[in-house]
């Protein structure tokens, strides 16, 4: 038995192979029971906190120090044996890429934590966080070829030229997508300055619905008739853009045209009987009512007020509520709503009002004035 374990392979004896492979199997069965242990502890903490950072420290033992604890222990058990020259040159090199590895992953998650706890502190956080995705897409692309040129570099290769190539070819790829990247940083703007938000309801040009998702090239937006429209954001940030968000209240401005046949006294009931009708809805605040121009063919008013709503649908209740109590009290009162007419003058000295969708008869005009 001694003779078989003093035998020699690759410079280590088949006792040496064994120590080895000793230290790698004991290794892990004292990590695996702890674990159980630890990871049974920290969530049981967990549970009773109402933080994310006690998940963040979770995950992170979870993801980031076991995986990187078992490869130690690998490690520790290869590094025992006497390694040539070239295996011990690749294993230097697993281990660095390991260690990049993890580093960088790491590093990823804090920022993410970092932005998450941001944003969740602000109004509808949890909404606002569904918009992280892409900026985590750029994060991620930097963080990690930052992290493959510092390993390049500490591998011992000359990082100058890979640096210019990315720099010359970083150049030729900005003229090419030039669109694409326009589009990109508008959706830098659009997550920094908020001009809107997922769920926010926004007119674009003539364009109406509620934003969906804000993506790294395009903006999606649910329209009232149903459809969805995808708007890039270099063409969204360069419009004009009604956001309703903030709308607590809906200034309303109608007109009514009253008949010329209308005696004066009614006239004047007017203005009194449409502040009553405005001021009897529910939510509204009257601002004002007057008799406000003589048009052509009509005694025209401007009815003001306030909806205290942001509803629309609760603005379409009140306007025909409004509406119909008018064509109500009008109509009692003896007041006739004014339709577009003309008035021709005849050959023999007479005139006739004709209705406007009525043509004349050229036989009997003589001439319009």
């Amino acid at each position: 038995m001694n003779e078989l374990l003093q035998r020699e392979y690759w410079n280590n004896t088949v006792q040496d192979y064994l120590i080895a492979l000793a230290i790698i199997i004991v290794g892990i069965l004292v990590l695996r029971i702890f674990k159980g242990t630890l990871l049974r502890r920290l969530e049981k903490w967990a549970n009773t906190t109402k933080t994310t950072n006690d998940d963040f420290l979770l995950k992170t033992v979870e993801r980031f120090a076991l995986p990187a604890l078992y490869y130690f222990i690998i490690y520790s058990g290869i590094n025992y044996l006497e390694l040539t020259p070239k295996a011990d040159n690749v294993l230097r090199i697993a281990t660095a890429l390991v260690i990049t590895f993890f580093i960088l992953r790491l590093i990823s998650s804090i920022i993410s934590l970092v932005l998450q706890n941001y944003i969740r502190r602000q109004e509808k956080g949890e909404e606002k966080i569904k918009q992280l995705g892409g900026l985590m897409v750029i994060i991620n692309i930097v963080v990690w070829i930052l992290g493959a040129v510092f390993l390049i570099d500490n591998l011992g290769y000359n990082v100058t030229t890979i640096i210019t190539g990315l720099g010359i070819g970083g150049i030729a790829i900005a003229l090419a997508a030039q669109n694409i990247l326009g589009d990109l940083f508008n959706y830098f703007v659009i997550f920094f300055d908020r001009p809107f938000e997922v769920g926010d309801f926004i007119v674009v040009d003539d364009k109406m619905g509620s934003v969906e998702y804000i993506g790294l090239k395009t903006t999606r937006i649910r329209s009232l008739s149903g459809e969805q429209l995808v708007i890039g954001n270099s063409n969204l940030m360069n419009a004009r853009i009604h956001n309703f968000k903030t709308q607590n209240l809906r200034r309303v401005v109608f007109n009514i045209n009253i008949s010329y046949a209308t005696p004066i006294e009614k006239v004047r009931e007017i203005p009194a009987i449409l502040k009553a009708i405005v001021e009897a809805q529910a939510d509204v605040r009257f601002d004002r009512a007057h008799f406000a121009s003589y048009k052509d063919w009509s005694l025209n008013f401007e009815i003001v007020y306030f909806v205290l709503s942001s509803d629309f649908n609760k603005y379409m209740d009140t306007q025909q509520s409004i509406n119909l109590a008018i064509y109500d009290r009008l109509q009692a009162l003896g007041v006739d709503f004014a339709l577009p007419t003309q008035r021709l003058m005849m050959k023999g000295g007479g005139e006739e009002a004709l209705n406007p969708n009525e043509a004349p008869d050229k036989t009997d005009a003589a001439d319009k004035t």
